[in-house]
């Protein structure tokens, strides 16, 4: 696999002195190369209280993982000929017709103007995040769209039971866009719409079309938006570093009000951009996919080129990334994973080629091509500060390769 084997060590390292400083209760850990495992570790607690060691077994919030999950459904779907990717979203959802864009806004009492959208949301502007669609929630989009948002009872779809997906786009469809689509890449709801369209297209909800198309095909015998009664012991705590320096278990609602508890609990609305929850090798087995070029131990669920295509950068030159969150220079973003790129792979010590992304409880993945490598860190934090976490395991992945 070369690996140098000592200096692989060194993720421990890393990992151990994050939980010493109180920074995460426990990680799993997986590196992968040309297929086989390399490194596969478990850290610290799943739980505090009870000091219930992590396994490698345990189930996690992926949250964004979701995204890539639901851009491989969409795909396939678009090689079965059910759309094209730069159709109006109105044509299978006419509620987003007629759009309008934040003018003006009044922070003290969240009132605002708007103007008409110069076009229509295209489906590329989903995958690619260019919809001008946000998110609900502070750190992740900026402050008149929280309370746009909030007034409207947009929600970010994790643990939510009051609503249907299409109810909650049809609401979605009534406030306005941040921007005009195509201007600039604002992370955010798109990929909820995408997979309300997912279930249009397929005729199936996304539990059933992604349990029978993707989970069973790729063998993740371990990833759910609810999670089975006899798992519900291995779902990992979430925790939150303190002010005073301690760390502690959220027992309290988080995003929306949701019980942390949530991928135990039914749900009536399937987040296509945040509802999942697995394993870490669960998600090794999706990544592979990709690396593969769409293909898993002789099962295709994609063609070659149609995995080129969602790796290749779709943002044209001159759309930039919204302010929040901050993304790294020369950002580019492909079909549902950020990308490194030649413009810039100075920046990380990923290949030229490599696909990427976060999840909100500080889940971390990167897939590099070229290395056919896979490095997975999955942690459960809450409105944590640490998120150069990501980059720090990226770097002592790949400072132990010898060639």
């Amino acid at each position: 696999m070369k690996f140098d084997q000592n200096r692989l060590t060194r993720i421990d390292q890393f990992i151990n002195d994050h939980i010493t400083q109180n920074h995460i209760a426990g990680a799993n850990v997986l590196v992968m190369r040309n297929g086989e495992v390399a490194y596969n570790k478990s850290f610290g607690y799943a739980d505090l209280p009870t000091k219930r060691l992590t396994k490698s077994d345990d189930i996690f919030r992926i949250a964004s993982f979701t995204k890539a999950v639901t851009s491989l459904a969409a795909m396939m779907l678009w090689e079965e000929g059910k759309f094209l990717l730069d159709e109006p979203v109105s044509k299978y959802l006419p509620a987003f017709k007629d759009m309008a864009v934040v003018d003006t806004f009044n922070p003290e009492d969240s009132s605002y103007t708007t103007k008409p959208a110069n076009r229509e949301i295209t489906i590329r502007d989903l995958f690619r995040h260019t919809s001008g669609l946000a998110y609900p929630i502070p750190y992740l989009s900026e402050d008149k769209m929280v309370a746009i948002y909030s007034k409207a009872g947009i929600r970010l779809g994790m643990g939510t039971t009051e609503i249907t997906n299409l109810q909650h786009m049809e609401m979605l469809a009534k406030v306005p866009l941040l921007h005009q689509p195509g201007e600039h890449f604002t992370y955010g709801l798109s990929t909820d719409l995408l997979g309300y369209l997912v279930e249009t297209w397929s005729g199936q909800s996304l539990p059933d079309l992604y349990q029978q198309r993707i989970f069973q095909p790729l063998e993740m015998n371990d990833t759910y938006f609810t999670i089975p009664a006899g798992k519900h012991h291995r779902l990992v705590s979430i925790h939150q570093p303190m002010e005073d320096g301690g760390i502690a278990k959220v027992e309290y609602p988080i995003f929306d009000g949701a019980d942390p508890s949530y991928p135990n609990q039914p749900s009536t609305f399937f987040s296509g951009g945040a509802g999942l929850s697995g394993t870490i090798e669960d998600y090794a087995k999706f990544l592979t996919l990709f690396l593969n070029k769409g293909i898993y131990k002789d099962k295709r669920l994609l063609s070659p080129k149609t995995v080129a295509l969602m790796l290749s950068n779709q943002l044209p030159e001159g759309v930039t990334a919204s302010p929040v969150p901050q993304m790294t220079a020369d950002f580019a973003f492909g079909l549902g994973f950020a990308l490194e790129t030649d413009k810039n792979d100075y920046v990380l010590p990923l290949s030229s080629g490599s696909f990427s992304w976060d999840g909100a409880f500080h889940t971390h993945y990167f897939a590099d091509p070229k290395e056919q490598m896979i490095g997975i860190m999955l942690t459960q934090q809450y409105f944590s500060p640490y998120w150069s976490l990501r980059e720090t395991f990226q770097n002592v992945v790949y400072q132990a390769l010898v060639d």
